[in-house]
């Protein structure tokens, strides 16, 4: 009997106690959270040194309280096309949405609000 390979993530939120949930849920689920981080400028580093199969981050996040987490996973998909991503916001903005979806074609993309 084999089991299933892990994936590993890196998770991005500036909120501490959402990223620790996150943490809990993710690894309560069979995931490997490889980095959890709190700005986008983290973010890029972490993937670049885990190289994980999935990315979950906020959009907006430090350092401009912006769509930093968004204009950093964009920029992350363009390097690393296998890299599938999971965009977090407490908003439904169809720009962010359509931003995302436009990034160069890969793996999977996911938005989703924080409260559902």
């Amino acid at each position: 009997m084999g089991s299933e390979p892990t994936v590993n993530v890196v998770l991005a939120e500036d909120g501490v106690l959402l990223r620790e949930g996150l943490v809990g849920l993710l690894e309560r689920f069979g995931f490997h959270v490889a980095e959890a981080v709190g700005d986008a400028d983290a973010l890029v580093a972490a993937v670049h040194r885990h190289r994980p199969h999935l990315l979950v981050t906020d959009i907006r996040m430090p350092p401009t309280h912006s769509d930093d987490g968004l204009r950093a996973a964009v920029r992350l998909r363009a390097e690393l096309p296998g890299l599938a991503v999971v965009a977090l916001s407490q908003y439904v903005v169809q720009d962010y949405a359509a931003e995302l979806l436009d990034s160069p074609a890969g793996a999977g993309l996911g938005y989703l609000l924080k409260d559902r």
